[in-house]
C-alpha cells in the first residue's frame, strides 16, 4: 500500500511540473509585445565630434561634460591654448572636469 502511494505522489509531482512549465512558456497576446529591432535597423551610437578649444563656439563648448555657461566663458577667455591640459594649470576647470572631457577636446594650433 505504500509504494501505491508512493506511485501516485510521483505522477502527481510530475503533473504539476508540466502543467507549470506549459504555462510558463505561453506566447503573449498579439500586439502587445513589440518585436526587438533587427540587427540592420540598429544605429550605433554616434561617435561625439572633437571639440577645439582655440576655435569653438561658446554653444560648442556647453555641449561638452560639465561645461556651462561660466566654464565655457572662462575657456574662452583663456585662449589661445597650446595643449589641452592647459585648462587645469591654468585653473579654468577642475581637474574632475578635465577628467570627464579630456578625450573629447584638442587645441589645434593655428598654421603660420
Amino acid at each position: 500500500m505504500m509504494t501505491s502511494r508512493k506511485l501516485i505522489s510521483y505522477l502527481l509531482c510530475t503533473l504539476l511540473l508540466i502543467s507549470a512549465q506549459g504555462l510558463a512558456q505561453t506566447k503573449p497576446k498579439p500586439g502587445t509585445a513589440k518585436p526587438a529591432p533587427k540587427a540592420a535597423e540598429q544605429k550605433p551610437a554616434p561617435k561625439p565630434a572633437v571639440v577645439d578649444l582655440n576655435t569653438a563656439s561658446r554653444a560648442d563648448l556647453m555641449t561638452l561634460p560639465g561645461i556651462g555657461e561660466a566654464y565655457a566663458d572662462k575657456i574662452i577667455a583663456g585662449r589661445p591654448y597650446a595643449r589641452k591640459d592647459q585648462l587645469v594649470s591654468k585653473k579654468i576647470i577642475p581637474q574632475a572636469t578635465y577628467d570627464n572631457m579630456k578625450d573629447l577636446v584638442i587645441a589645434r594650433q593655428p598654421k603660420k
